[in-house]
């Protein structure tokens, strides 16, 4: 008799799907007010410093699920497949945080004041909800909070977009334009993993509970980013004038 714990279901991909689309709605509105053209420039520069703040915690998110999966085999089936995937998908987001920084000192921002900021409450919100389930629930829950952002990566042609709303180089975009052809094979890969581990109706339930909190603090963030006018992360400072130099 199959262990009603550790059962696959190959249609629960597409059951996250819907049910993530229940919030697909928020998260649209709250990206349509964070691109809009009035002001883009600096709402770009605070983007990339709450976007920096959420991707810096994604490697060593993925690799304390993966040292959680390793300690729960053999007694967890999914533990195996699920840890493998974590570790391999922790080399393929390594540096993307730094893809940030970079991007910001282009766009005329201070990497050095985006690291010192304190990170908005939606992010602390985001990724310590995962930092709390994977060490006192199971490491699947991060498998929601993963379909979520990949499922919401920038979509094709939004950083030709932006460097036209804000006259910035195309370099200072390499983050949104890169994402949005990594994301979309990632998330592929993410849909087979779900519908063929052994989770069984308790851990399915885990995976959706975060990826809609995941997507409630999404939306808060980009409304949070939307509504703030002012440059969320300092321009980079202009070196003093040199005496007897041109002013």
């Amino acid at each position: 008799m199959t262990d009603p714990r550790f059962s696959a279901d190959p249609r629960f991909s597409a059951e996250l799907r819907a049910t993530l689309a229940l919030a697909a709605p928020a998260v649209r509105a709250a990206s349509a007010a964070l691109w809009r053209p009035s002001g883009l420039r600096a709402r770009y520069l605070g983007y990339l410093g709450a976007m920096h703040a959420l991707l810096r915690a994604s490697v060593p998110l993925l690799e304390l699920a993966a040292a959680r999966c390793a300690e729960l085999a053999p007694g967890d089936p999914a533990a195996g497949p699920l840890g493998r995937y974590l570790l391999r998908h922790a080399e393929e987001e390594r540096g993307h945080d730094d893809w940030l920084l970079a991007d910001l000192a282009v766009a005329g921002g201070d990497p050095a004041a985006a690291l010192a900021a304190v990170p908005p409450a939606a992010v602390a919100a985001m990724a310590g909800a995962q930092y709390y389930w994977i060490e006192h629930h199971h490491p699947v829950a991060l498998l929601g909070y993963l379909a979520v952002l990949e499922g919401n990566a920038p979509a094709p042609g939004l950083a030709q977009r932006l460097a036209a709303g804000t006259a910035l180089p195309a370099a200072a975009f390499r983050t949104v334009r890169d994402h949005a052809l990594l994301d979309t094979g990632h998330l592929a890969e993410l849909d087979g993993l779900l519908d063929r581990l052994p989770l069984g109706r308790d851990r399915r339930t885990a995976v959706r509970v975060s990826a809609l909190h995941t997507a409630r603090e999404l939306a808060r963030l980009f409304h949070e980013l939307a509504a703030d006018h002012r440059p969320v992360f300092p321009l980079a400072p202009v070196p003093a004038p040199v005496p007897g130099g041109p002013p």
